[in-house]
């Protein structure tokens, strides 16, 4: 299980990621917004425990950036303010706990290993986003209320920007997803991939997907 933990002070963001590998989790560490929106983009993670009060912006204006991008795995708050206010305004912005400084380790893992395993217990077989609904189990796609007749690779192509709606995906990374064989990849082969499912979802007025050039792609 790989968490995410955005926390600016050295010395509780060194013991947090200490206490979790004890535990066997793969830690990464921001130390503000920009660096956890970059390793957010870059990576998925599994959980994040998130400071609100950060060097560079608020940890709840982060925090509501990636539930609106799609971000759905759950947020473990770490914060000095332990207000009700502050706890309700944590919580109302998508976060799945709200834990206040100073904080006991055991009750930190305690939390963490619930809110894996109700993630765990819940992974989505029915991905959503801004009206494409991909059934994992029957294998089915609608936009809307439009059947959308997907190849089997079309499918798969859409699954990987579903699972990962609001990253930008390289090239590289796609490819792999989709050629089970290395040998098979063909970055090249993915562009014509991408122009078809573009021109089974999109309009001219609706876009979805965004090229970013020398990198990959992304879904918006």
């Amino acid at each position: 299980m790989k968490i995410l933990v955005v926390e600016d002070h050295a010395q509780l963001a060194s013991f947090i990621r200490r206490a979790l590998r004890e535990q066997s989790y793969s830690v990464s560490v921001a130390t503000n917004c920009a660096e956890a929106a970059d390793l957010l983009a870059e990576e998925k993670f599994d959980l994040v425990v998130l400071d609100i009060g950060l060097p560079d912006g608020s940890g709840l204006g982060l925090l509501r950036a990636w539930r609106e991008t799609g971000f759905n795995e759950p947020v473990l708050i770490l914060s000095a303010r332990d207000a009700v206010d502050d706890r309700v305004a944590g919580l109302d912005y998508g976060a799945d706990v709200y834990l206040a400084k100073p904080f006991q380790v055991n009750e930190l893992l305690a939390n963490v290993r619930a809110l894996l395993r109700r993630q765990s217990i819940s992974r989505k077989t029915v991905l959503t986003h801004r009206g494409i609904t991909l059934d994992l189990v029957a294998r089915t796609a609608m936009l809307d209320d439009r059947a959308l007749e997907l190849t089997a690779r079309e499918f798969a192509l859409l699954e990987i920007f579903l699972h990962n709606a609001g990253r930008i995906l390289t090239r590289t990374f796609i490819s792999e997803k989709i050629w089970q064989s290395h040998e098979d990849i063909d970055t090249n082969l993915l562009d014509v991939y991408m122009s078809r499912l573009r021109a089974r979802i999109e309009t001219p007025d609706n876009k979805y997907f965004r090229t970013v050039r020398g990198v990959g792609y992304q879904l918006q």
